[in-house]
């Protein structure tokens, strides 16, 4: 397992990270999210490899841009 940082653009309010949480959370092999809106980051622990194409899905899924892991 391993704790991942990634930034979310977009997000202006607590909609916008309710909907990135419930997106990342759904995902399997994701868990512990906390999104960031002052940061504009969603954190998170991997608990399988191969999950970045999936999670960068999931936040423009959600509406938003995703940006690099920090």
């Amino acid at each position: 397992m391993k704790t991942r940082t990634i930034e979310v653009k977009g997000m202006s309010c607590n909609h916008c990270v309710a909907s990135v949480t419930k997106a990342l959370s759904a995902l399997d092999g994701v868990t512990d999210v906390k999104v960031d809106l002052t940061f504009g980051t969603a954190t998170y622990t991997e608990t399988k490899d191969g999950l970045d194409a999936a999670v960068k899905s999931a936040i423009d899924n959600a509406g938003f841009t995703p940006g690099g892991y920090r």
